[in-house]
């Protein structure tokens, strides 16, 4: 008897937390309309005996969260907000793509930075209704934020907590006021039905619904500036560069076009005189002929522009990419070219990052370095320029028109706005976050 009652109570639990999950999703719904896709994809499954609320992501077809229905049950009795908020929290860490970069941060850091960026979302919403115990201190510990890292996202609080490097009791008090789930069903997803790519399309339609309904509702940009950086896309800055190389003769043996079987034949006939040589020259695509541009104006950070240099050149040093014989200018330009360093071969471009010192500071145009390539490519300086990078913070003059000679251009901003700095048509637009320039032995990406 004892054992059915305990049953009985149990499945009365389980239906009861059931029904509290549904009438918060159908608030959030009544509310958030363009959330219906996303709150679809949200499967709900009971585990009695643990004590805390956790989302998976790594199971086909849906993101479940695991719960004690006792838990739920108290959240709602103490308010029934918190159960929404729950839900609310959940959903945004999904349509951010937050757990599918656990794998490449430190963890204990990037939990307290994405639920403060879901939770500055949450409450920027304005919800009547959906207030919860501890929401004023995390509008004021989350102004005060905002004027450390500026926008709320995951990533910019990520990078300042890893700046500053806060005390752990400091750390952990940030976590216990922003926490509501636990992250242990994070991690990459790798051949299921419903991946990181699915949730981004769910972002990408959330986004486009909500330009509208963000301008009406909330004064607050902050879940649109998640979703940009949750949906922009990524590039290998390794394979882009390449993008710019040329064919031509490199000293390699060329296994390619090698005959072993002659060369052994001669080795065993003869004794030590093959009947063959492997070839001592390779077609290749390398990078031989390449500028760099750089923006050294006020608001061009030195040592950003150095770190930039170093990734650049951590690509192309490697024999996979570079001739031996190049012919790279690595031009410093403000409101006018400063400096324009030569290089052409490896010793060049290593004394250049130990002792180049930049020049300028003053106010941006694009338009001189355009002019003084053009002048370079007419005097004979290049013979087959392929491509030209320029490193800015995007505000200055830009050309009208495309460069006369028939190289590609590309603008690589710096920083991670979700509006991102205007660029010609004509150009390649890139942005490089801060935390990518740092990962210069791992090729980084770029978007």
């Amino acid at each position: 008897m004892a054992k059915q009652a305990g049953s009985r109570e149990a499945s009365s639990l389980g239906i009861l937390a059931e029904k509290i999950w549904s009438l918060s999703r159908d608030r959030l719904l009544m509310n958030l309309r363009f959330l219906d896709v996303a709150l679809s994809n949200l499967k709900f499954q009971a585990r009695p005996g643990i004590d805390h609320v956790f989302c998976d992501v790594k199971v086909p077809q849906a993101a479940i969260i695991y719960y004690d229905p006792s838990v739920v049950i108290r959240l709602y009795k103490k308010n029934p907000a918190n159960v929404t908020r729950l839900q609310l929290h959940i959903l945004l860490h999904c349509i951010f793509s937050h757990s599918y970069k656990y794998d490449k941060v430190e963890q204990e850091l990037w939990d307290v930075a994405v639920d403060m960026a879901v939770e500055n979302v949450a409450m920027s919403l304005k919800i009547s209704g959906l207030e919860t115990a501890g929401d004023a201190e995390r509008s004021t510990v989350l102004a005060q934020w905002k004027e450390r890292a500026g926008t709320l996202t995951a990533e910019r609080i990520y990078r300042k907590l890893r700046e500053d490097r806060l005390g752990v009791s400091e750390l952990l008090e940030l976590g216990n006021l922003f926490q509501r789930d636990v992250h242990e069903g994070w991690g990459p997803v790798e051949t299921l039905e419903i991946t990181e790519a699915q949730w981004k399309k769910i972002s990408e339609r959330i986004k486009a619904e909500l330009k509208s309904f963000s301008e009406d509702k909330s004064d607050d940009k902050s879940i649109l500036q998640n979703l940009e950086e949750a949906t922009k896309e990524h590039y290998d800055y390794g394979d882009f560069l390449r993008k710019f190389s040329v064919s031509g003769e490199d000293m390699q043996i060329n296994d390619d076009e090698f005959d072993y079987v002659y060369y052994t034949y001669g080795l065993s006939l003869y004794g030590n005189l093959p009947l063959v040589e492997p070839l001592e020259y390779k077609d290749v695509n390398k990078i031989k002929e390449f500028v760099v541009a750089i923006d050294t104006s006020g608001s061009c950070r030195g040592e950003v522009v150095q770190t930039f240099l170093n990734k650049t050149y951590s690509i192309l040093k490697s024999s996979e990419n570079f001739f031996r014989k190049v012919n790279i200018h690595i031009i410093q330009c403000d409101s006018e070219v400063r400096r324009d360093t030569k290089i052409t071969n490896d010793d060049e471009f290593e004394a250049f990052m130990r002792e180049g010192q930049l020049e300028g500071f003053g106010s941006t145009d694009f338009r001189p370095v355009f002019a003084y390539v053009d002048k370079a490519i007419e005097s004979g300086e290049f013979e087959n320029l392929k491509g030209l990078i320029y490193f800015t913070d995007g505000f200055g003059v830009f050309p009208e028109r495309k460069p006369s000679y028939n190289y590609d251009t590309a603008f690589v901003f710096l920083g991670d706005d979700y509006e991102k700095p205007p660029a010609p048509p004509w150009a390649i637009k890139l942005v490089l976050p801060v935390e990518d320039l740092e990962r210069v032995d791992e090729g980084g990406l770029i978007s």
